[in-house]
C-alpha cells in the first residue's frame, strides 16, 4: 500500500471515529491543565540547557518586540525585526498584521532601549535585508524596498521591487533573503509557483519560479530561478555554498545551480536536492510532548497498525518543524564553532547544530553532529513555548535567536477538529523574545558599532579582510552600492597580496561588482592555494573561452567542490576536448547522482559523441553498475526527447555492442524520451535494423523493452 492510499485510509479512519467518544476518553480537563502557561523572560532563561561554553540572555523582549521571525543589523547599529503577527492564519486584506520593528541602543550598553514601528500592515512579512540605507523586505506576494528619509524611524518610501510570489501559506512563501559573496541576493521560495514581475523594469519578461528558489541582483536588474526548495532557513558559507531548511529535513543542499540544469530542455525528471545530514531525523528534546500531538500520533499509529503498513509515527524526538538554518561565520565563538549551521526546531523547543565536512568524491557536504553533541542538542529547554524560528550572527559575533514564543506553533489545518477545540492558536501574540548567545570566555566585540556612513572607501576595503562574515559582506555590499571605482587599485592589491583567502575572494567580487574584473585576476584565482577561491575562479572563467585548459585541469582538483564546479563550467564550452573530459568524468563518478546530472545537463555531455567515446574507451561498459545503468537510461531519455539526427539510431548502434542491462536501460530511456519529444522526425533505416538485431538474441526483458519503443515510434 503506497503513501497516497494510506493517506486516504487515514482520512476516512479519522472521520469515522466518534469525536464524542474521543473527548470522553481524553477527559474533560481544560486548557490550563493540558497546556503550560507562558514563562517570563527571566523564568524562560532559567529553563535553558545550553552548551557549557556559552551564556544566553535576553536581547529584546515584549513589548518592544512581538512575534519575531527575522532580524538584521544595519550599518548604523539599528536592528530591523520582522514581526509575523498574522501567524498561523492567512493574512487578510485590509487587516494585515505583519510589522517591521526598528530597535535602537541609545545608551551604549549593547541592548536596545528604543522600539519603533518602522512599517506595519504588511501581508505575511518574513525577511529583511539592509540595502542602500533602507531595507529589502520579503512580504508575499512582493519584495519591497523601504526607507526612512526624514529621520523619524518610520518608512516613508515603500516601493515594490518584485511581485507575483505565492502568498497563501505563510510557511511556504518567499523568505530568507541573504546577500552572497557573488553579489547576488538569494531567497527561499519553497518551490512555489508564481509569475514574477520586476516592477522597476516593466519590459522584463515575467519569470516562472515554480519548482525552485529565487535569486536577484538589484544593482544590475537581474533575477532568476535558483535550484532548491528551501522553506524557512538559508545558510550561505564563506564560499557561497547554500544550505537550506525544510520542516522534516533540517539541512539540504543543491550542489547544481538551476542555470546549469536548464542548459537544454530535454532532461528527464530529476531532483538536484540532497539531504546531507548523516544523523537522520533524531533530535534530543527536553520539553514534554504536547497533549494534542501525542493523541494525534496515537490515532495515526493505530490506523497504520490496523493495515499493517509498517510505518512508525513519532510524537517527539524527531524533526518535524526545523526552521532558520544559519551559518556561523565569526571568530568570537571558540574556533571549533566557526562554520557551524544552527537550526531551530520550533516543535521540539531546541537549537540543533551541524558541523559541515567535505568528503572526497562528493560534490555535496556532509552535516554531522559535533562529538560533544552526540546525545544532546546545542540548546534545549523544558519550556514548550520557546519557538526558535530563526537566527542571526550580529556584527559583535554573537548568535541571536528570534523566538516567536507561542503556545502553539502548528497551523490549525494540521490538527484534527476535536483536538483543536480548546487550542488558542493566537495565544502568544502578546509575546516575543530575541535571545543573545555569547561565549563565557574569550574575545568580546564592542557593543557600540561605528557609523559606517563616515567611513572612507579605503576603510571599507580593509573590512573585506575581517574575521567576521557580517563585516566582510556588509563592506562589500556598501562598496558595490557606492560604485566608487577609485578603489580598484586597493582591491587588486588585496586580491594579489592578502594572506586571508576570504579577503582575496571578497576583493575579487567587489571588483566584479564595480565592472572592473580583469582576465588576469581570474586566471590567478584559478590557481589560488585556497579551494574556495579556485571554485569561484571557475565560475568567473566561464566568461573567458581562453581559460578552457585551466578548467580542464581543475576537473582533477583535490577539492571535491572545485572538481565538481570544473565539471559544471566545462559544460559551458563546445570543443571536442570537452567531450573527452566529460567521458572520463562520468567513467569515474557514475555512481554519484549529482555528477550524472551535471554531465547530462551540458550539450556535449549528452551528445551522440559521448556515448560512442565511452564505448571506444572500454572502461564504462566493462562492468555494469547501478549508477552506470541509470546514466545510460537518462542519456537515452535525452536522446529520445531531443530526437535529432542519428540520436536514436546512433545510440542503438552503440548499445548493440554492450550487455543486456545497458541495452534494457537505453531502450527504456528512449521509450520515455521519445514519448515526450516534440520533434517527430522520420526514422532512418538503421534504427529498424538495430532493433531487429537486438531482438534476435535478447532476453525476454529486452524484447519487452524493444516492444515498448516500437509502440512509441509506431514501427
Amino acid at each position: 500500500m503506497n503513501r497516497f492510499t494510506i493517506g486516504l485510509f487515514m482520512h476516512s479512519y479519522a472521520r469515522n471515529i466518534s469525536i464524542g467518544l474521543l473527548l470522553t476518553l481524553a477527559g474533560t480537563q481544560g486548557i490550563a491543565q493540558r497546556y503550560n502557561k507562558a514563562l517570563s523572560p527571566t523564568e524562560a532563561m532559567k529553563s535553558f540547557q545550553l552548551r557549557e561554553e556559552f551564556r544566553i540572555e535576553p536581547f529584546a523582549v515584549e513589548p518592544n518586540v512581538l512575534s519575531p521571525v527575522d532580524m538584521a543589523f544595519d550599518t548604523h547599529g539599528n536592528v530591523f525585526v520582522i514581526e509575523m503577527g498574522d501567524y498561523p492564519y492567512e493574512a487578510k486584506p485590509g487587516n494585515y498584521k505583519g510589522r517591521i520593528r526598528l530597535l535602537r541602543d541609545t545608551d551604549g550598553d549593547g541592548k536596545p532601549d528604543k522600539s519603533y514601528v518602522f512599517a506595519e500592515s504588511l501581508p505575511s512579512a518574513t525577511s529583511v535585508l539592509p540595502w542602500k540605507d533602507g531595507v529589502l523586505v520579503a512580504a508575499a506576494p512582493d519584495i519591497l524596498f523601504m526607507k526612512d528619509t526624514d529621520g523619524d524611524f518610520k518608512a516613508d518610501i515603500k516601493e515594490v521591487v518584485f511581485t507575483g510570489f505565492f502568498a497563501k501559506n505563510s510557511e511556504a512563501q518567499i523568505t530568507c533573503m541573504r546577500y552572497g559573496v557573488d553579489n547576488w541576493i538569494y531567497a527561499n521560495n519553497h518551490g512555489q509557483g508564481g509569475m514574477i514581475i520586476y516592477k522597476q523594469n516593466p519590459g522584463a519578461p515575467a519569470l516562472n519560479v515554480s519548482g525552485g528558489d529565487f535569486r536577484f541582483r538589484p544593482d544590475r536588474g537581474l533575477f532568476e530561478v535558483e535550484s532548491g526548495t528551501g522553506q524557512f532557513g538559508l545558510a550561505i558559507d564563506d564560499w557561497g555554498h547554500r544550505f537550506y531548511t525544510q520542516n522534516t529535513l533540517h539541512i539540504q543542499q543543491s550542489p547544481i545551480p538551476y542555470r546549469y540544469i536548464h542548459r537544454h530542455e530535454f532532461m528527464p525528471t530529476y531532483s538536484s536536492e540532497l539531504n546531507i545530514s548523516d544523523h537522520e531525523l533524531e533530535m534530543y528534546q527536553k520539553s514534554a510532548t504536547p497533549y494534542w500531538r501525542q493523541l494525534r500520533s496515537d490515532r495515526r499509529q493505530a490506523a497504520y497498525d490496523s493495515i499493517k503498513s509498517g510505518y512508525k509515527e513519532y510524537a517527539r524526538d524527531h524533526f518535524t518543524a526545523a526552521s532558520g538554518g544559519t551559518f556561523y561565520g565569526s571568530d568570537v565563538f571558540p574556533r571549533s564553532f566557526y562554520g557551524s549551521i544552527f537550526t531551530g526546531e520550533v516543535a521540539g523547543n531546541l537549537v540543533h547544530r551541524d558541523v559541515l565536512k567535505s568528503v572526497q568524491g562528493q560534490p555535496a557536504f556532509v552535516a554531522s553532529r559535533d562529538e560533544k553533541e552526540k546525545d544532546r542538542e546545542f540548546l534545549a529547554t523544558t519550556d514548550p513555548w520557546f519557538r526558535p524560528a530563526n537566527f542571526y550572527v550580529g556584527p559583535d559575533g554573537n548568535l541571536y535567536v528570534t523566538d516567536i514564543y507561542r503556545q502553539h506553533i502548528e497551523t490549525p489545518v494540521s490538527i484534527p477538529e476535536d483536538l483543536k477545540a480548546d487550542m488558542d492558536f493566537s495565544n502568544g501574540v502578546q509575546y516575543g523574545r530575541i535571545w543573545q548567545i555569547s561565549p563565557k570566555e574569550g574575545k568580546r566585540r564592542p557593543t557600540v558599532f561605528p557609523d559606517w556612513s563616515t567611513k572612507r572607501p579605503e576603510e571599507l576595503v580593509a573590512f573585506l579582510e575581517s574575521p567576521d562574515q557580517w563585516w566582510r559582506l556588509t563592506a562589500q555590499r556598501i562598496l558595490l552600492e557606492k560604485q566608487d571605482k577609485s578603489i580598484a587599485p586597493l582591491l587588486k592589491n588585496m586580491f594579489l597580496e592578502s594572506k586571508d583567502a576570504r579577503g582575496r575572494l571578497h576583493a575579487l567580487y567587489t571588483l566584479e561588482g564595480l565592472n572592473m574584473l580583469e582576465a588576469e585576476l581570474v586566471k590567478k584565482a584559478l590557481a589560488d592555494r585556497e579551494a574556495g577561491v579556485r571554485e569561484h575562479g571557475l565560475l568567473l572563467s566561464e566568461r573567458y573561452p581562453g581559460f578552457l585548459p585551466e578548467i580542464l585541469n581543475l576537473t582533477k582538483d583535490a577539492s571535491p567542490q572545485v572538481a565538481f564546479q570544473a565539471t559544471l563550467s566545462l559544460g559551458q564550452f563546445q570543443s571536442e576536448e570537452v567531450v573527452s573530459a566529460l567521458s572520463e568524468i562520468i567513467e569515474k563518478n557514475a555512481e554519484n547522482s549529482s555528477y550524472r546530472l551535471s554531465v547530462l545537463s551540458s550539450l556535449r555531455g549528452c551528445s551522440p559523441e559521448l556515448v560512442k567515446l565511452l564505448l571506444k574507451n572500454g572502461v564504462f561498459f566493462a562492468t555494469p553498475s547501478a549508477g552506470k545503468i541509470k546514466f545510460i537510461e537518462d542519456y537515452a531519455f535525452v536522446a529520445g526527447s531531443r530526437n535529432g539526427k542519428d540520436d536514436i539510431s546512433g545510440l542503438l548502434g552503440v548499445i548493440l555492442k554492450t550487455g543486456n542491462d545497458y541495452q534494457i536501460a537505453a531502450l527504456t530511456g528512449l521509450t520515455k524520451g521519445t514519448r515526450r519529444s516534440k520533434n517527430k522526425v522520420n526514422m532512418d533505416k538503421n534504427l529498424v535494423k538495430s532493433l531487429e538485431k537486438l531482438e534476435g538474441a535478447g532476453s525476454e526483458d529486452l524484447k519487452r523493452a524493444i516492444a515498448g519503443l516500437r509502440k512509441v515510434l509506431s514501427i
